[in-house]
């Protein structure tokens, strides 16, 4: 079944049709344009970088999301200026970056980075139904630590009215992805230079205890164990 978008996207089973705004031109090979790809980065970021034109002026302000199914999610003060500027249904891009390496060249002009990236673009949706807000607000937390949710107290309903959630349906957007080693010039290869990749990641150090933390109340597995990459949407 072939969908179409008020972006003009159209996308059929897992993949999404590129738009002139989500087409790779710098090396279009790294371009990747199925849901299972773009799902798969979204999950293992952290942090999105939302950027929007507020009175002519470019801003872009870095933020926690969540995802579910097809939507991105951002939530924040019902004061917040972004919040309330994508409210009222301006153009926003959205962008997430893992980096994976520092690919080492024998050249400073080929050095580069492996990653992989998402691009989304589209306008944000005001979330106003309690059951897709509750979805929402439990996907942000799931996000960062999964299984932290049910381990908390529930939400008080003044802290849900207190937070704003806005959803990005992910239908105009696309993926690119840098893997491998270098490629130089062919006559540099002969060089007595080192070449390679250093591989970098994100790894958690040890749990730091609130000294307010009751006397008996162990460190829960999910965050003795945690590690970036743990898919949380469907």
């Amino acid at each position: 079944m072939v969908t179409s978008t008020n972006s003009g996207t159209q996308f059929s089973g897992g993949q999404i049709e590129p738009t002139t705004r989500t087409k790779v031109r710098r090396a279009p090979q790294r371009g990747q344009y199925d849901h299972g790809t773009i799902h798969t980065i979204l999950d293992e970021g952290l942090v999105c970088q939302v950027a929007f034109v507020v009175e002519g002026k470019p801003v872009v302000i870095p933020t926690a999301y969540g995802r579910v199914g097809d939507r991105l999610y951002i939530h924040g003060s019902p004061a917040s200026r972004m919040l309330k500027s994508l409210q009222k249904g301006i153009d926003v891009c959205v962008t997430v970056t893992l980096l994976d390496g520092l690919v080492l060249a024998r050249s400073a002009f080929h050095h580069s980075m492996n990653y992989r990236s998402v691009v989304v673009f589209g306008e944000a949706e005001w979330v106003s139904d309690p059951a897709d807000k509750a979805a929402a607000l439990k996907a942000f937390t799931e996000h960062v630590v999964p299984g932290r949710w049910d381990a908390l107290r529930p939400m008080t309903e003044p802290e849900v009215k207190g937070t704003t959630v806005l959803a990005l349906p992910l239908t105009e957007a696309s993926a690119k992805i840098r893997t491998g080693p270098p490629v130089d010039d062919e006559a540099d290869y002969e060089l007595p230079i080192w070449a390679g990749v250093l591989p970098l990641g994100l790894q958690a150090g040890a749990a730091v205890v609130d000294p307010k933390l009751g006397d008996g109340v162990e460190l829960p597995e999910a965050i003795a164990h945690w590690r970036r990459g743990v898919s949380q949407g469907s």
